[in-house]
């Protein structure tokens, strides 16, 4: 998606990310180009399963037995961070950074624009019960997703006339059900659907919302097999889907125009 948005020349004024999202658009934030979309491909080519989600069901069911917070420690989320030219803080950033994380304690969504990137990128990424809360700002966090996954509420919030929605969401309502790490996905997936809907009822008249489809997925949660055959399955349906847009952009601007311009143009 993001390659399909960056070829026609499209770089956002501002980028706002929960959870996974949070995580590659802060790539993007550093990097606003091509390089930035093939550091994306690559991390995402060489991760397996197992680099995020360490363990296996011994090391689980320990967890459980021991009362910890979380099945699963979060170095590999901190080893998909780091890179030796990743800006450290917000500031740093070449284009500007919202992440979405959830109070733990209060039910608040908490959105980051300034300060340490790795920590607001830990908590919005920290699956509730899966990953350790993170403790930052005086907070402590879990996952943007179980308030807020797909942030289109913050997009709105300042002078704007278009917005792209990059989200992958609506295909976890579809798959199949076979661990407890899928309820809980599935979980947020309806709480984001009907929240989602909500938000485009209320978008602003002259304010253009474009959501790129994602391709068809039923991997579990846990399984990055086969990456790069849905990136090019999403680049696809994403330029159909820009081409589209534009489309129907211009088919408006026509309508808009007085009669006697539209028959002579």
């Amino acid at each position: 998606m993001l390659r399909a948005l960056l070829e026609r020349g499209i770089v956002p004024d501002v980028l706002i990310g929960t959870s996974a999202g949070a995580l590659n658009a802060s790539v993007i934030a550093a990097r606003p180009n091509s390089d930035g979309v093939e550091r994306l491909t690559a991390t995402w080519e060489k991760l397996r399963g197992e680099d995020v989600f360490p363990g296996g069901r011994l090391s689980r069911a320990w967890n459980l037995l021991t009362r910890d917070d979380h099945l699963f420690d979060n170095d590999g989320l901190r080893a998909l961070m780091a890179n030796d030219d990743t800006p450290e803080t917000f500031e740093e950033l070449r284009i500007p950074l919202r992440v979405v994380a959830c109070d733990l304690d209060t039910g608040e969504e908490v959105v980051f624009a300034a300060g340490p990137l790795e920590p607001a990128l830990l908590a919005s990424s920290a699956l509730p019960g899966l990953f350790p809360p993170i403790r930052h700002d005086g907070r402590l966090l879990v996952d943007g997703a179980v308030v807020d996954t797909v942030p289109l509420s913050h997009a709105l919030a300042g002078p704007v006339d278009r917005v792209f929605v990059l989200s992958i969401a609506g295909e976890l309502l579809n798959r199949p059900l076979r661990s407890p790490i899928d309820v809980a996905i599935r979980a947020f997936a309806i709480s984001r659907k009907q929240r989602f809907e909500l938000e485009l009822r209320n978008v602003p008249e002259g304010v253009d919302v474009v959501v790129l489809p994602a391709p068809h997925d039923d991997r579990e949660v846990t399984d990055f097999s086969e990456p790069l055959e849905l990136i090019d399955a999403a680049y696809d349906l994403a330029r159909q889907a820009l081409d589209d847009a534009e489309a129907e952009r211009r088919r408006r601007a026509a309508l808009r125009r007085p009669w006697w311009r539209r028959s002579a143009g």
